[in-house]
């Protein structure tokens, strides 16, 4: 009898992880996939968004972990890719 009372005190215990996971563990791991998704499909042309607040296009998408991006005409820096905040407007695949 004394094993199954000690697996009784157990089960609150299990039940607030259960919740934890799918409040909080879960959401963010999905949002996470979501954010690598958006940042591998950047390319050039799109209107972004950083962490920062700078509106600018996606002038140069680099093999490493950077993109180029134009602020205003004639002003371009270098940006990590992570950074990326939101894509406000995307530009079609070019077909060929």
């Amino acid at each position: 009898m004394e094993g199954g009372n000690a697996f009784a005190q157990f089960i609150p215990l299990i039940l607030i992880f259960v919740i934890m996971y799918f409040l909080l563990i879960r959401p963010q791991q999905k949002k996470l996939k979501d954010h690598k998704a958006m940042v591998e499909a950047l390319r050039r042309g799109d209107q972004i968004v950083t962490q920062g607040g700078l509106i600018g296009k996606v002038t140069k998408v680099k093999e490493t972990d950077e993109i180029e991006v134009e602020l205003a005409q004639g002003v371009k820096v270098r940006v990590v890719k992570s950074t990326v905040a939101q894509v406000l407007s995307k530009t079609e695949p070019a077909e060929g």
